[in-house]
């Protein structure tokens, strides 16, 4: 614990820098009560608020230019693996397309806010090629937004944190090891909440060669397309696919007849917004319901058509 405080008091500035660069490059990294204890122990007397706030602000910035980048030259690649190793469960790619679409670039304000919304947000904007110059100006915004908010935090209430680091200190290795064992505890959790929750959408599937099937022979099923309407019109749509979504489910089922099979499809890791829908489905009456294996994508990679 002394050496934490004795690294943010010596070399202040860049140990800001790189805990709040790394952090938004992906390493799990806790930066915010690195900001916090830099509120605390920086602003009142080594620099200004000024000062540390655009550190922290620049260097979330190249970080998140570096997410914009990706997301423009891979697209929807980089989107998809970013909510493939996410602790988050519900940071699938629809739910932060869907609030990107629906507020713009000016969602970035907020993105550090929300948690696994930030890096897939970044990145989506380099996919859906936001302008260079708006990507800037919101994340920038959204950046000053998030670390001052941390840096006030800390200047605020500087005496209690300082007699926290302090007893923290006392503690020796002891303290040390309680904030270890708080960041462990944390991130067994949301591992074990995203694993539960990929269970619990455990499901039999269908292949999209059994779906093709299905589609040529007599019994076409009913085919659902789940994904938000910009990666719809992106990417097209299974033929005769009919467009629903968790908003629109109640007023579009009962134009759905519940006797024939239901396939429902999206474009997320493990199928997760299909299975929602089709658990919901489940649970309305329909008992024959199979999220599509792989998605829109496998059913693209097999050369099967799919229409605007």
């Amino acid at each position: 614990m002394d050496l934490l405080i004795g690294w943010i008091e010596l070399y202040g500035l860049a140990f800001v820098a790189l805990n709040v660069l790394l952090s938004q490059a992906g390493v799990p990294l806790p930066v915010y009560p690195t900001l916090i204890v830099a509120g605390a122990l920086l602003v009142p007397t080594q620099h200004s608020l000024g000062i540390v706030l655009l550190c922290a602000v620049t260097a979330a910035l190249i970080a998140d230019l570096g997410w914009y980048a990706a997301g423009a030259r891979l697209g929807r690649r980089v989107l998809r693996q970013l909510c493939r190793i996410s602790l988050s469960p519900d940071s699938c790619v629809r739910q932060t397309e869907s609030i990107y679409q629906r507020f713009g670039p000016a969602s970035l304000t907020v993105a550090k806010f929300i948690p696994g919304f930030a890096a897939v947000a970044t990145a989506m904007a380099g996919a859906l090629h936001t302008a260079l110059w708006k990507f800037v100006i919101f994340d920038a915004l959204g950046a000053t937004l998030w670390a001052g908010t941390a840096l006030a935090f800390g200047m605020l209430f500087r005496n209690a944190i300082r007699q926290i680091l302090v007893t923290l200190g006392e503690l020796g290795q002891w303290g040390a090891l309680l904030i270890v064992l708080a960041l462990v505890v944390f991130v067994t959790i949301k591992w074990w909440e995203r694993r539960r929750f990929i269970r619990d959408l455990r499901m039999a599937r269908i292949s999209v060669e059994e779906l093709r099937a299905l589609v040529d022979s007599d019994q076409v099923p009913i085919i659902l397309d789940v994904r938000a309407p910009l990666s719809q019109s992106e990417q097209g749509r299974i033929p005769g696919s009919i467009s629903i979504s968790h908003e629109t489910l109640e007023a579009g089922i009962g134009k759905l007849s519940g006797q024939g099979e239901v396939i429902v499809y999206c474009s997320c890791p493990n199928e997760v917004s299909a299975a929602r829908i089709a658990k919901l489905l489940m649970l309305k009456g329909f008992e024959r319901v199979r999220p599509l294996a792989g998605g829109i994508d496998a059913w693209i990679a097999a050369g099967y058509g799919i229409e605007p």
